[in-house]
């Protein structure tokens, strides 16, 4: 049913949490798996603060860091016994989701949810909502709650 599976990553613990449900559905439908984050040039960390990436520098590091990142994930799956990759897009993030989706023929896209609603969903704006709204592939989304 499902060959290649894509779960977006932006470095936070809470968008990790779809890791196992991954695994799982990979294991089960024997599919590989696709990690891909997307940079922006005014984005969020993994801590949820906004660092705006406008010297060349920055940006390389950032590149640099979620290489580095991603592949520390990838390895994981891949110590599984699942076939997986990291993709890294550049530009606006549920466009660049939705067009790696197209493009590298996703039958899956897997993703958080950090459970924005009413106004903070419209302040913060929601990566989940805006692919649910625009995406013609099936979509799984797991709210995340993480405490620390």
């Amino acid at each position: 049913m499902y060959e290649k599976i894509l779960v977006p990553l932006d470095g936070s613990k809470r968008a990790e949490m779809i890791r196992p449900h991954v695994r799982e559905l990979a294991n089960r439908f024997q599919a590989a798996v696709v990690l891909i984050t997307v940079i922006e040039h005014i984005c969020k960390n993994g801590v949820g603060e906004t660092v705006n990436l406008s010297g060349r520098k920055d940006f390389d590091a950032k590149v640099k860091d979620s290489k580095s990142y991603l592949d520390g994930i990838v390895a994981k799956f891949q110590n599984k016994g699942i076939a997986c990759k990291r993709l890294i897009a550049f530009g606006p993030v549920v466009e660049k989701i939705i067009e790696t989706a197209n493009t590298e023929d996703i039958d899956l896209i897997a993703m958080t949810s950090h459970g924005y609603g009413g106004l903070a969903r419209i302040f913060y704006g929601s990566v989940a909502a805006g692919i649910l709204n625009r995406v013609d592939r099936p979509l799984f989304i797991v709210r995340s709650r993480w405490t620390e």
